[in-house]
């Protein structure tokens, strides 16, 4: 049986579970399929945390920074536009939006952030395999954060099989075509190099 969180993470756990049960609620009315698909992926992937924070001790502010994340992700789908706003696609959600009309979605915002946490997990995960005999930290070195930056996009590449799969299995999803995949990779990679760049400079600090 697993333990219970820390008091220390406890809020954690209950923000991911309240948007988790906010989420489930919200599809089951909507009758949305391609979000019940989606929230089981969630609950596959916060079961794969667990696992890796047990592992290797993840800091609060990256659990806090997933957290973030997943719920961005939740409210992206099943959140509607107010009438006349601005959306990309035949489903106006949050994920649809234009934050600037033509040139920027909330959905790439969304794979920016999560991908470049995603790559500071990969640093924070490597950087712990290799600290030194006396315990000291490792240098983030340009060779090991490209490292983390490709990991980080390969698994916004997996995201992207992931969402391949809800169109070959799920009708009318807001998925979207070859230029939004395009676009999302394109973002993945914007995240995953300013995290890199931002870790790499709040060492030399």
């Amino acid at each position: 049986m697993s333990s219970p969180p820390s008091p220390k993470l406890l809020p954690v756990f209950l923000f991911n579970a309240a948007y988790m049960v906010a989420a489930v609620a919200s599809s089951v009315i909507q009758g949305n399929r391609e979000f019940i698909f989606y929230i089981v992926v969630m609950l596959v992937l916060i079961g794969v945390m667990s696992v890796v924070h047990r592992k290797v001790k993840l800091t609060a502010p990256l659990l806090w920074a997933f957290s973030v994340w997943g719920l961005a992700h939740m409210a992206g789908g099943l959140c509607p536009l107010p009438s006349g706003w601005p959306y990309n696609g035949d489903q106006a959600v949050l994920y649809s939006l234009w934050l600037i009309p033509e040139k920027l979605k909330y959905d790439q915002i969304v794979h920016a952030y999560g991908f470049g946490v995603t790559t500071w997990l990969c640093w924070h995960i490597l950087s712990n395999a290799l600290r030194q005999p006396d315990g000291g930290a490792v240098r983030p070195t340009f060779g090991m954060l490209t490292l983390c930056a490709a990991a980080g996009m390969g698994f916004g590449a997996l995201n992207e099989v992931v969402e391949f799969i809800a169109v070959l299995t799920i009708p009318n999803t807001n998925v979207g075509g070859y230029e939004n995949t395009g676009w999302d990779l394109v973002s993945n990679l914007v995240g995953a190099s300013i995290t890199a760049l931002i870790i790499r400079f709040s060492a030399k600090s």
